[in-house]
């Protein structure tokens, strides 16, 4: 049976990895959002900072560090097909080091580095939401 708190929504973490004006994103695959492009990042975990959730969903997924994180925006994503909502938490960071690598190739397709202005496509739904917003990352 399910009850009302099951239906809560869940907390995700964007990561936007900044680099010579480009932002590092992903093709998602065996997951929800299947085949669409979408940043670094993951399920907040209990007691967790977003800081913290920000760098081991990027470590965990591209092998790289991030430095100078910051809170960037927030949306609120509901997939409607999938049953779904979430609350995303973008958290803006400056890459540090290391070599970008598909650490999770179960989850992902595989990384690269994007002007803003020139997104792939498609996109995750929260990413779709956030750009209805005109926040700008860079």
């Amino acid at each position: 049976m399910t009850t009302d708190f099951d239906q809560r929504p869940k907390v995700g973490v964007g990561v936007f990895v900044l680099k010579d004006g480009k932002i590092l994103m992903g093709k998602r695959k065996g997951a929800h959002g299947e085949g669409s492009w979408s940043l670094p990042g993951g399920h907040l975990e209990f007691n967790e900072s977003w800081d913290m959730c920000a760098v081991r969903e990027t470590m965990e997924e591209t092998g790289v560090t991030i430095k100078n994180i910051r809170f960037g925006t927030v949306t609120n994503d509901i997939f409607q097909e999938e049953g779904k909502h979430y609350i995303t938490i973008y958290m803006l960071s400056d890459y540090d080091a290391g070599e970008v690598k598909n650490m999770e190739p179960e989850k992902c397709n595989g990384w690269d580095w994007f002007d803003w202005n020139e997104l792939p496509q498609p996109l995750f739904i929260p990413i779709q939401n956030l750009l209805k917003t005109n926040f700008y990352p860079l």
